[in-house]
């Protein structure tokens, strides 16, 4: 019984760490992708975490059409390692296909939330204090969301002085958590299951 909470609590021990280095290593790839300010505090933090394993990982994996495919394989590595951590914590086994599948499904998870959340807290502080805009992390916030809001807003334009493209960018999220996440999601249980 005691054997029950302590592989609980190695499960979320392993889900936290992994979880919290994952994310800072996609919020690097994000920002470097959308070409954010390199010389924000947070930027800098991001850099300064993810630069021991990344710096060495690029001298073998090439970036390819301005996309870190270093920070792409790190990410999968890392998400297939925590998730065979928790398997066997669990005292499961599954295909390795399976985990990679999951790790993939997960990833791609993490990546809508962090849209999805950041799009949120854009307009929450917009709301509460529209003078925060040259804040920081405001300045972040802005470089990651208007790639995709800058298209929505094409589509539905401010009205009455009102921007829903926040709305349309977190509904077409949704929809693809539900339309691509989930079915990939399923495919890993089964192949987990090895049905």
């Amino acid at each position: 019984m005691g054997g029950d909470y302590l592989g609980d609590a190695g499960i979320f021990l392993v889900r936290t760490v992994f979880g919290l280095y994952i994310l800072a290593v996609m919020l690097r790839f994000l920002l470097q992708l959308v070409r954010a300010d390199f010389y924000n505090p947070l930027s800098q933090v991001l850099v300064k975490v993810t630069n021991p394993p990344l710096l060495p990982l690029r001298r073998v994996v090439p970036g390819f059409l301005g996309i870190d495919m270093a920070a792409i394989l790190l990410m999968l590595a890392l998400k297939t390692i925590e998730l065979l951590i928790i398997q066997q914590l669990a005292g499961f086994s599954g295909d390795i296909a399976g985990l990679i599948v999951m790790g993939v499904a997960q990833l791609l998870k993490l990546l809508i939330d962090i849209f999805f959340f950041s799009v949120l807290i854009q307009v929450i502080l917009s709301w509460v204090n529209p003078a925060a805009m040259h804040n920081p992390v405001m300045g972040v916030l802005h470089s990651l969301n208007e790639p995709l809001l800058r298209p929505a807003r094409r589509i539905m334009p401010a009205m009455s002085g009102i921007d829903l493209s926040p709305l349309v960018v977190m509904v077409v999220l949704q929809l693809v958590t539900m339309l691509l996440v989930a079915p990939l999601n399923d495919v890993a249980i089964q192949l987990l299951k090895g049905v």
